[in-house]
Order: C-alpha cells, then structure tokens, then sequence
C-alpha cells in the first residue's frame, strides 16, 4: 500500500523535545514501513524518518530561531505539496486538524483524519458538519463526545515503539514524576501538594509555553521553593527512559478533556505507574489496580502513592507492549485503511491510484 503520512510543521517528527501528535506520527511511520508497505512522510525537513520524506520547511517552526514566521502559510504549504502529489498514494492520512479540508473534498474517500486535539471548541461543530465527508479517527472515546455526531470511522489509542524506552523494574530515584507543560489544565500545582501529602521527592519536566509565563511565575516558581521540589525543565526523548524509569509512579493530575495522554504511555513503557485523574481518555488508557491508579481527590492520589510498591512494574510493561506498542497501532490503522479502499485484499497488488 502506498500512504501518505501528513504531519504539522509545529515540531520535528519525532520531536526534539516537548510533543505529542508528530511524535505519534514518528512511530507510526516507521511501524508501516517496518511492516513492508510503501509510506511518504510530508513534515519539516528536521524530521528522522525510515519513510521518504518530503520536506516542506527547512524545519519545524517552534525551535526555528526566526523571530517572524506564519504558521498558516507554512501549513497551507504543506496541503498544496500533498495535493500535487495526492495521485501518488492509495491513501491520504491527515495530522493536521481540520486544515485540509476545502481542499480534498474530491478525494474525502481516500483520506483519513485523526485529530489529535480537544474537540469541545466553539465553531467546530458547523465545521465538522460543513465537511462531513471526511472519514475521522479519534484517539479515545471520550474525545468524541463534543461531536458524536461527527463521521467517525474508529478510535484509535495512541502508540510508541518499545525499543524507544528502557524497562526499569526498580525505580532508584525514590520521587514522584511530573512530565509535560507547566499550564493550568495539567496541574502541576496539584502534582506538588500530592506529592507533599504523600512526603515524597518529586522531580517536574516540562516546558513552559509564552502562553503560561503568567501561571508559571504566579502560581508554579512560588511552590519550587520547596526542597522537595526539583524543576528539570524540557527534556528530549532520549533522557525519559531514565526520569520516567526511575520514578515510583508518574503524577497525570490533569483538570481537563484530555484526548489522549501520551505520557502515560510513556512511563508505562519504562514499568513505571501512573496515578491519574478520573478525567477526559483516563479511564480508557490506565488499569486500575494493574497499571496504576485512578483518582478523583489528592487525598485518594497521596494513597494511591502508598500502594504503587504493590503493582507489578512487569506487568506494567507488558499491557504497554499488547495495547500501546507502535505495531498494534499501525495495524489497526491499516485495518482503516484498507477499508477505505474496500476491503481489498491485501496480498494482491493494488491498482494505481488515478
């Protein structure tokens, strides 16, 4: 089969630091290429790909040190390059929201879209309906929900490949974990008073976008005072296996619709537990009781602390590799896929695109 993947300009793929959706993209390209079929890779020319990659911009724009730069115009970039090469593909999978749109209406048939972000906004329920040809994927049930109405082809849970993170199964660091940005829906500060209650260590990763200097400075830096509080900053992929691995369990305090989560994927890779709000994709990606705990209050969190010693970072381990290892996401993409092209048979050739 020949795919093409279509990722955001916002990060490399994968990224060098902070980033979700082109990190997906990363391992799921590489997975079909590891399967044997055919993949085009359209991203930023930083990207590190086993797929042919077409660069559409010398590199990705949040680490592009050019001050001036329109994000828009190097996105509607990147839909012409597919477009001129759409005839090349047998189909057309889209990362990139709702952008494309206007422009395939012709060819909706041969796409698919997954959205990898919240879909509870203002405007896009008239979008969705305007558009309705398009075939979607979401990465969990719950982030359906603001337009279950919406033509919806599966859901897919997000993957990684487990060569990428290094099981530990005795955490040396003895502190609580905290990895992804410093913003009010993430709650970092409820991260912090979990970790107090429970009297533990606990060390926070994360980046810091100019839209939440103000929460940083007024609501975070207070609470890094503490001793038992370790900033660490933005850290790259190749530094989690060791922040993660090392953790008695990853803090996801979230006080959002979280689509999806990746760090939890993340640190169950490594063995490590993930004690996570009742909220948004929570109850779809974590075990209860097998891969960590969820809770619905930070006194609930603080005991959860106590009982994670009891759960098998193993078996941790292992339901990351049958439920959130790259292949199996990539399979269940190529069951979409071939759909798309009616159920053709895979072990005969496919006619040329037109």
């Amino acid at each position: 089969m020949k795919i093409a993947q279509i990722a955001p300009l916002y990060e490399a793929v994968p990224p060098r630091l902070y980033g979700g959706t082109e990190r997906v993209v990363a391992h799921l390209t590489d997975a079909l290429v590891e399967l044997g079929h055919d993949v085009t890779l359209f991203a930023a020319a930083d990207a590190q790909t086993s797929a042919e990659l077409v660069p559409v911009r010398d590199r990705a724009l949040r680490l592009d040190p050019q001050p001036l730069k329109s994000d828009l115009a190097s996105h509607l970039q990147l839909v012409d390059e597919v477009r001129g090469r759409a005839h090349e593909f047998d189909v057309l999978h889209f990362h990139v929201d709702l952008l494309h749109f206007p422009f395939f209406e012709d060819m909706a048939e041969r796409t698919l879209t997954t959205l990898h972000g919240r879909l509870d906004l203002a405007d896009l329920p008239q979008v969705y309906r305007r558009w309705h040809r398009y075939p979607l994927i979401s990465i969990s049930h719950h982030q359906r929900t603001p337009l279950a109405f919406a033509n919806w082809a599966g859901t897919i849970h997000h993957g990684l490949h487990a060569s990428s993170y290094r099981f530990h199964e005795r955490p040396e660091g003895g502190y609580l974990a905290f990895l992804g940005r410093i913003s009010p829906e993430k709650r970092p500060d409820r991260a912090i008073a979990i970790a107090r209650r429970a009297g533990l260590p606990i060390k926070i990763a994360a980046k810091i976008d100019n839209a939440d200097s103000e929460y940083y400075d007024q609501v975070i830096r207070p609470l890094l005072d503490d001793p038992m509080v370790e900033f660490v900053g933005e850290i790259s992929d190749a530094q989690k296996s060791e922040f993660l691995g090392n953790a008695r369990a990853l803090l996801f305090p979230i006080d959002w619709p979280e689509p999806f989560g990746l760090v939890m994927i993340e640190a169950m890779a490594c063995g490590t537990p993930v004690i996570a709000w009742r909220c948004g994709s929570v109850p779809e990606v974590i075990d209860d009781g097998v891969t960590g705990f969820i809770v619905d209050d930070e006194v609930a969190a603080a005991d959860a602390v106590r009982w994670v010693g009891t759960l098998s970072r193993r078996r941790v381990r292992e339901v990351f590799e049958q439920r959130f290892s790259a292949h199996a996401m990539a399979q269940r993409y190529l069951e979409q896929y071939w759909k798309l092209l009616g159920d053709h048979d895979p072990h005969q050739p496919l006619q040329k695109s037109a």
